[in-house]
């Protein structure tokens, strides 16, 4: 089907791109040259326009910060991002997210963390930095093992640091081997948000351990001997191991990842939800083998790929293919221009079929019968997961399309309400509105419209759109509009209704939670930028929630009236006050509607009671 033949193009894409450029023989000649390196913690090279910078896999680990092995549980070592980022490194990955205290914290491994920030306050680093970021147009990040951690840090500092650079920035590209996992859900999530996950190539050599070995929970004192004994690997000539390890001992670390690595993986295909403390896959993960290589951009597919292949493999070719890169890259672009013919069995039926087919054999599991065919599923699934958020853009957008006219009908209602001769402007108008049928209609709009961006923060919060939708310039705008428009009809339903005895005023206790993301979601856009100086009036006022800080300030004329003490008076005095200089300072710079204005508007009224209220206080002063 050409449908299903379209889903393999941005798989095939990316993993075509690495392997006909030079990206991962240079990254991987600037990791061996990293880890042979005595004294320095990474290298840096200036290829022309590139620049490129490795870290070494052989971080200081006499303080047990390495993978995090110490006695006692692993999740101990998870931090918060916001609770040890005080200089803001990492500025939009702190997990301030739409749901308040229930969002889940954006976390990372202490232990990288630690050795990023020592890295970090080198002052050989910072000048390293600076000349890259002055002489490239690309700079490429990179590290093996431990290394690779340090360089996905270094890469989330650099995009933090350079989004709002006022200069065209380097493209950022991180490509990581063999690095162990980083952070929880909440980082990638952040990251599809902040659209960087395409700036991360993780590399994985078959059933390479590291990637896999904190999907477990915890690790005792016999699994950090087994890390010395990959670290003394990676720095000594082979056959020289500086830490005796037992057969036995590798074959109960294999045993106890793989288990982990399984449950993870029944996890998130059972109910896609993981513990906040859970690690997890960001980015895009370049599985290779002698038989080729494939991308994976889905995270539950990345999980469970690392299940599948790890399975396939044993306690020896884990740690043995931690070590392989070299021959592995060398091997890739002759394995994709020489694609070995199809394994045993029927050929597939179409392009997709043909697609999936050649991916799977090139993780390696092409003689695994008892697998090949669950890796073939898992792919299909993952690239369905991929296209549904997009699927549902795509209906979203229909269906903006067909309400779109209830916007129209209520701005052709503004703008006869704010011509009416009673010239009391739409929200007044709406809110002492009658039995009519113009009215009802009106009301039936808003409910339809209500509903309609309801469905829209439903699916976000069901994970059922794009993580990054909130960024979506389209999207962001209609909300934006729509927000204008109609939340003044929603402060005026509430207040015709009295909600406001019942429950409190609607800032406090009657906003719905859409406008709050609405707002959230503008502000983000813009930036804090202030927008350019009107001439004339807005067409509609730009704080949507003006008419109710206008009903707040008619009840403090009210308390001021029946209020006896002075100190309470002095409060309210001070309320008053301070929204009379917020409108005044709305309406000089235009950025109210002309019905704020409205003879009879709810505001006038405030206006020309405040000024009666004024004079008998004055009256009773002086008597």
């Amino acid at each position: 089907m050409e449908v299903e033949g379209s889903l393999f193009e941005t798989t095939e894409m990316a993993a075509n791109l690495l392997v006909s450029t030079n990206l991962l023989v240079d990254s991987w000649r600037l990791c061996s040259l990293a880890n042979s390196s005595v004294s320095d913690a990474f290298v840096v090279q200036q290829n022309g326009p590139i620049g490129l910078m490795g870290f070494s896999g052989l971080p200081d680990n006499s303080s047990g910060l390495g993978l995090g092995l110490g006695s006692g549980s692993f999740v101990e070592d998870m931090v918060a991002l916001q609770d040890v980022d005080g200089n803001g490194l990492f500025c939009g990955l702190h997990g301030h997210g739409d749901h308040g205290d229930d969002e889940e914290l954006v976390m990372v491994h202490v232990g990288y963390l630690q050795l990023f920030f020592g890295i970090y306050d080198n002052p050989g680093f910072q000048f390293q930095i600076k000349t890259l970021v002055e002489n490239s147009k690309s700079i490429i990040v990179t590290g093996h093992s431990i290394g690779g951690a340090i360089a996905s840090l270094t890469a989330l500092w650099l995009l933090s640091y350079l989004q709002n650079n006022p200069s065209p920035p380097p493209q950022i590209l991180c490509i990581t081997y063999g690095s162990p996992l980083l952070g929880n859900k909440s980082l990638a999530k952040s990251l599809l948000q902040q659209r960087w996950t395409e700036s991360f190539c993780h590399v994985v050599h078959k059933s390479d351990i590291i990637p896999r070995l904190l999907f477990a929970p915890s690790l005792q004192t016999e699994p950090l001997s087994l890390f010395q004994y990959i670290q003394s690997s990676i720095s000594c000539q082979p056959g020289q191991v500086r830490v005796h390890v037992t057969e036995e001992m590798k074959e109960q670390l294999f045993m106890f990842v793989l288990d982990n690595t399984e449950a993870i993986a029944k996890t998130c295909a059972e109910s896609m939800e993981v513990p906040t403390r859970v690690l997890w896959p960001f980015g895009n993960y370049l599985f290779c083998s002698e038989e080729g290589a494939v991308c994976v951009d889905d995270a539950v597919t990345v999980v469970k790929f690392l299940h599948l292949i790890l399975a396939a493999g044993n306690s020896t070719s884990c740690f043995d293919d931690h070590f392989k890169y070299g021959v592995c890259i060398e091997r890739m672009s002759f394995q994709f221009l020489m694609r070995k013919g199809f394994i045993q069995g029927d050929n597939p039926t179409s392009s997709y079929e043909a697609g999936i087919k050649l991916a799977v054999e090139s993780t390696g599991l092409a003689s695994q019968e008892s697998v090949f065919k669950e890796a073939e599923e898992c792919l299909k699934l993952g690239k369905q997961r991929g296209l549904t958020p997009n699927l549902n853009i795509a209906r979203l957008a229909i269906a903006l399309a067909k309400i779109t006219p209830h916007m129209a009908q209520i701005e052709w209602y503004k703008t006869s309400c704010d011509l009416s001769e009673n010239q009391m402007g739409y929200y007044d108008s709406f809110k002492t509105r009658q039995a009519s049928k113009r009215d009802n209609q009106v009301n039936l709009f808003r409910i339809k419209l209500a509903s309609f961006w309801d469905n829209v923060i439903s699916k976000i919060d069901n994970n059922e759109l794009p993580y990054d939708f909130p960024k979506k310039r389209k999207w962001v705008y209609a909300s934006h509009s729509y927000q204008l428009l109609v939340e003044p009809l929603d402060i005026a339903e509430y207040y015709r209704s009295n909600e406001q005895l019942k429950k409190g005023h609607y800032l406090i206790k009657g906003r719905e939670r859409r406008h709050e993301l609405f707002d959230k979601w503008w502000r983000e856009m813009n930036n804090g930028e202030e927008e350019n100086k009107r001439n004339t009036f807005a067409s509609l006022t730009q704080d949507s929630c003006f008419w109710a800080r206008v009903e707040e300030a008619r009840e403090l004329l009210e308390m001021v009236r029946r209020e006896t003490n002075m100190s309470n008076l002095a409060r309210l005095w001070k309320l008053i006050e301070e929204f009379e200089q917020y409108a005044k300072e709305l309406i000089d710079s235009k950025k109210v509607s002309s019905n704020v204005l409205a003879m009879n508007s709810s505001y006038i009224k405030w206006v020309e009671e405040l000024k009666e209220l004024r004079l008998q206080m004055q009256q009773v002063i002086k008597s």
